[in-house]
């Protein structure tokens, strides 16, 4: 079995609870950035040890939050030692809006990873929109390149749609199915 590990940045709950559904997809640990932009301690080295790395954020302002983009920047030592390379990476986000520029954060997530040399694993499911589609069903939001999620601005973490839980919990599932397969 790989060891699959989801290392995310919440800020209100939202993505903590998209985070878990992801984990429990992948039967994966939860690795939180705190809300300072840190990892707690031996953070870096669970990261290192993963087959594996699923890193998630919510969307702020088109992007990931300041606090993921610390621990981005801070990844710079294991770049260095090329520590990520050929390990699987995939992203998942979340914002209040229905398309709230969800895309731009997934691409600086597969950017960090690129940069890293590791290997991205898109969304793979197909897409809810036919007109018989309700906006419960799984990937209703329609992403190929990671899971995303959408939760209104007035809304708890506790009000998330399943669908968009089950969207992120199968996202998860297929992360650890690729990742056992290039373990071998």
């Amino acid at each position: 079995m790989s060891k699959v590990v989801v290392v995310f940045h919440s800020g209100y709950g939202h993505t903590h609870r998209m985070a878990q559904s992801v984990a429990d997809g992948a039967q994966a640990e939860l690795l939180a950035i705190d809300a300072d932009g840190n990892l707690p301690e031996g953070g870096w080295e669970l990261l290192n040890e993963a087959d594996a790395i699923i890193m998630g954020s919510p969307t702020y302002m088109g992007s990931v939050s300041w606090q993921f983009k610390k621990f981005a920047d801070a990844s710079s030592k294991p770049w260095f030692s090329q520590a990520w390379k050929d390990k699987i990476a995939a992203g998942f986000t979340n914002s209040a809006g229905m398309n709230g520029d969800k895309l731009s954060t997934l691409n600086t997530l597969f950017t960090l990873a690129m940069q890293h040399g590791m290997i991205w694993v898109s969304q793979g499911l197909m897409p809810s929109n036919t007109k018989g589609a309700q906006r419960n069903d799984v990937n209703y939001l329609v992403s190929y390149s990671g899971a995303i999620a959408q939760s209104p601005s007035d809304a708890g973490a506790n009000e998330m749609l399943p669908g968009d839980l089950e969207t992120a919990r199968l996202f998860g599932e297929r992360v650890a199915g690729i990742a056992a397969k290039f373990k071998g």
